[in-house]
């Protein structure tokens, strides 16, 4: 999986890593919707964290993106309006 953050570049995720990028993106969700934000940096600091945890794809190279999530500075306000019921992540 492929997963891109606005304004740093594309990370690969290995397959396996898809269900617990599925729960940490659930939490980002529960506290977006929760309008909580102390729990919505600390979800979407973690979710960002995970996804830099994966292989950093090379600026060299050109891959459609799995996922797209915004900038690391994105706000709560800005947030609730990108997060379906699903979360960032589909799946």
């Amino acid at each position: 999986m492929i997963v891109r953050i606005m304004g740093e570049g594309q990370w690969r995720l290995a397959d396996d890593k898809l269900e617990a990028l599925n729960a940490v993106d659930g939490d980002l969700e529960k506290a977006v919707s929760s309008g909580d934000e102390t729990a919505y940096q600390s979800a979407f600091a973690a979710l960002l964290d995970f996804v830099r945890s994966g292989e950093q794809v090379p600026d060299t190279e050109l891959h459609d993106s799995d996922a797209i999530l915004p900038p690391s500075d994105s706000s709560l306000a800005e947030m609730r309006e990108l997060i379906s019921g699903d979360g960032l992540i589909a799946g």
